[in-house]
């Protein structure tokens, strides 16, 4: 991708990842293991860190919400959204991953004071 240089200052202490795919497209279901491991994996970040969303656009196929991701996709939290139908659902879900992620941050930055004292 021609973006690849600015992986780098992307990924720069981030806490988390999002990656938000169609999955109608056999494509992105192979670009998604492809980012999970440049942004979750080589940073590194716990699979915690990690969300899943996959996005269904008005009218698309139900059969994608059955998803079965191959290992190591099938380890990370999978939200389906959608928009029209259900869009306090996937509301609820960001926030719980926020929640998460902030939980995840103060818990090491504990550490990390804990660490200088000790």
């Amino acid at each position: 991708s021609r973006f690849e240089t600015c992986w780098p200052a992307l990924m720069k202490d981030s806490h988390g990842v999002i990656i938000i795919f169609n999955p109608e497209l056999p494509s992105h279901l192979k670009e998604i293991e492809m980012w999970y491991s440049c942004f979750v994996q080589q940073q590194p970040l716990l699979d915690s860190q990690c969300l899943l969303v996959a996005h269904h656009k008005p009218g698309s196929a139900e059969d994608t919400e059955n998803l079965s991701l191959a290992y190591p996709l099938n380890k990370l939290k999978l939200i389906h959204s959608n928009l029209e139908e259900d869009p306090e659902d996937v509301r609820m879900e960001f926030m719980k991953y926020f929640r998460s992620i902030i939980t995840i941050i103060n818990e090491s930055r504990e550490r990390e004071e804990m660490s200088i004292i000790s």
